[in-house]
Order: C-alpha cells, then sequence, then structure tokens
C-alpha cells in the first residue's frame, strides 16, 4: 500500500500548490504515476430506459435521459439538506442519469456540489456527473477541481467545463499561456476528467468562437421559447454544435421561472432579473419546445420533488413539436422575451 507521501491526494496538493511551469512539471511527471489507468464503464441507471425515452450525448457514447437534473434551484440553498438530498435522491430512483452542477452553485461554500456529493458516496456509478470551472487560469481551475473532487466524493468527473462564457475577453484569457484551457487538458490526461465542455448564456458568437478554437466534448447552451427574440442560440451556434456532434446540453428552459405562467412579480413589485409580469408557458409547454431541437438533454434545477416528478413526466411523455407548433411557442413567448432572456447581452440592444 502507498504511504501517505505518495498517494494521490497529496499528489494534487502538490500540484496544486506549485506554479506556472512547475504545477505543469508535476502534472506531466508525478501525478502520472498515480493516476488511475483507465476510468470505470460509463455510468449505468438501470431505471432510466423504464423512465424516460434517452438519446446520444454526442460522440460520449453515453445514453442520457431527455430530463437531466440542474444542480440549482433547492440543490444550491444554504443549509438546505433536508429539501435538497432527497430530491437528488429521487431523481436517481426515477431514472435521472445526468447530474449538473459547478463550483459556484451554493456560493462559496459550494452547497450543490456538497448535497450532490452525500448521493455520490453511495450511487455514484448511476449518474454522467458534471461541474465546472468559472476559474480562468490554470491554477485556479486545477484548485476548483481538486475542490470538486472532494465534495461530489468521486476521484474524476465524467464531464468537466468552462463556466459561462460570455465575452470574447474570456476567450482569449482561458486560451491564453496558463489559462483554464491548460487546466482543462491536463485533467483529463491524468484521468480526473472524461470529457471536456464550454457553457453560456449571453452571446452565441462567444461560444461559437470557443467551439472552433477546441474540439469541446459538450457544449451547455441557454434556450428556451424565447430564444429567436433577441442573440438567438438557435440560429447559427446549434447547426454548428450539432455538425460537431457535440453532446448538446439546453439549459434555462423556464428561464428560472420567468417564462412560466405561474410565475408571479414580488410582492414589492419588483425582482433582481427585472421581471414584472407572469410569462405566458406552462412547464410542458416550455420543455418540449427546447426536446424539439437536436439537443442531447436539457437540465432543469427543482424546488421540490412535486417539481421533479413532473419535469420526468413530461420527458417520459415526450412527442416532438411540429414547426408550426414551434413558431406559435416562439410567438407566445415574445411579450416576456426580455424577462426570459434576463442571461443575454443587452446592453447593444
Amino acid at each position: 500500500m502507498a504511504d501517505s507521501t505518495t498517494s494521490k491526494g497529496l499528489r494534487r496538493r502538490e500540484l496544486l500548490t506549485a506554479g506556472g511551469a512547475a504545477a505543469a512539471g508535476l502534472l506531466a511527471g508525478r501525478l502520472a504515476a498515480d493516476a488511475p489507468r483507465g476510468f470505470p464503464a460509463l455510468p449505468h441507471n438501470p431505471r432510466t430506459q423504464g423512465g424516460m425515452p434517452t438519446r446520444n450525448l454526442g460522440r460520449t457514447g453515453f445514453q442520457v435521459g431527455l430530463f437531466s437534473l440542474g444542480g440549482q434551484a433547492a440543490v444550491e440553498q444554504p443549509d438546505n439538506e433536508a429539501v435538497a438530498v432527497p430530491i437528488v435522491e429521487r431523481a436517481l430512483d426515477l431514472g435521472v442519469n445526468y447530474i449538473d452542477t459547478a463550483a459556484r452553485y451554493g456560493g462559496d461554500a459550494r452547497w450543490s456540489e456538497r448535497y450532490i456529493g452525500a448521493v455520490m458516496k453511495r450511487r455514484r456509478q448511476e449518474v454522467f456527473l458534471a461541474s465546472k470551472t468559472r476559474d480562468r487560469s490554470r491554477d485556479g481551475s486545477l484548485r476548483s477541481l481538486e475542490t470538486s473532487l472532494k465534495l461530489l466524493h468521486t476521484d474524476h468527473l465524467d464531464l468537466w467545463q468552462i463556466h459561462n462564457l460570455a465575452r470574447m475577453e474570456e476567450v482569449n484569457e482561458i486560451f491564453a499561456p496558463a489559462g483554464a484551457m491548460e487546466a482543462l487538458q491536463a485533467a483529463r490526461e491524468q484521468k480526473l476528467v472524461r470529457f471536456l465542455g464550454v457553457t453560456g448564456h449571453a452571446d452565441p458568437a462567444v461560444l461559437m468562437e470557443a467551439i472552433r478554437r477546441f474540439p469541446f466534448d459538450a457544449v451547455l447552451l441557454a434556450l428556451n421559447a424565447a430564444d429567436p427574440h433577441h442573440l438567438s442560440f438557435k440560429k447559427d451556434l446549434l447547426p454548428l454544435a450539432v455538425e460537431q456532434e457535440m453532446a448538446i446540453i439546453g439549459m434555462k428552459i423556464p428561464a428560472r421561472g420567468l417564462l412560466l405562467s405561474s410565475w408571479r412579480p414580488p410582492a414589492e413589485g419588483t425582482s433582481r432579473l427585472a421581471a414584472t409580469v407572469p410569462g405566458t408557458l406552462n412547464m410542458s409547454e416550455a420543455m418540449r419546445y427546447v426536446l424539439s431541437l437536436p439537443v442531447s438533454t436539457v437540465i432543469v434545477g427543482c424546488d421540490s420533488i412535486a417539481q421533479l416528478e413532473e419535469n420526468v413526466a413530461i420527458a417520459r411523455d415526450f412527442r416532438p413539436l411540429a414547426d408550426t407548433q414551434m413558431a406559435a411557442l416562439e410567438a407566445k413567448a415574445a411579450p416576456v422575451h426580455r424577462q426570459a432572456l434576463f442571461f443575454r447581452r443587452w446592453e447593444q440592444a
């Protein structure tokens, strides 16, 4: 048995405390002896096939359920374990086989990774597990990954992603020497992550530039029925991702509820997301719209088990919408498109 001075954990800590070329050298050399020879088999949730339809997760070889669990909503709230952990458990029981989280979810305490990790202790092999780094540097991203692996109680991620690229300057930053892309590629070489991805909400041109610079395995992109009304991701980014055979994960399906007719403005009449009126779609319409596009799956955060079960039922009964039905939902979303696309870049609008 290896002693504590040669453990993988210590090697990672040495890597993370080293700077610049020294860190790269440690990763390429000293970690290599401790890195696993290969990954375990792709995750398998035996309930997925009976729970909902599946699709190819791009070129990864994984069959993903149409509905996947996002690590926000109740799953990122502070001191909310009694609500959050049962949501994660129930999701797996219903056949969900993909969970998305991020270092930023839940603030500095990273509550989302903590709650999900509490379930991963026992059920890791049932879930294709994705997390993200918001840091734009190599060393900062490696430190973030170390914490993600610890909190999620795993020795590897199935997908590690650059979180929320919003500006061209950020693309240049991550691809610069000592940028985050060096961390992603090094982590993949050392079998700490299977696949690499990029995510974004604000501007399709930014994600397209990143995809052209590097053959990412996956893209997590914001899509909903309001999309065609401002800086559409559907128009050019989605076809590029399809052409590259990427795993395409849709997010912001109900725009944190702001696209839904069930949403109500706060009592004081203001919203931190600048939404002042109810939305115009129901959850079934919102999900069916995005699932009728060439996405692999959609991720949605849930506040309760009831919401989770509703979403899984929508995925289970999904039938693609006709072009006329898609156009009708886009028109229905038009009056509230600004609040439904709150995450887009608006300064030039």
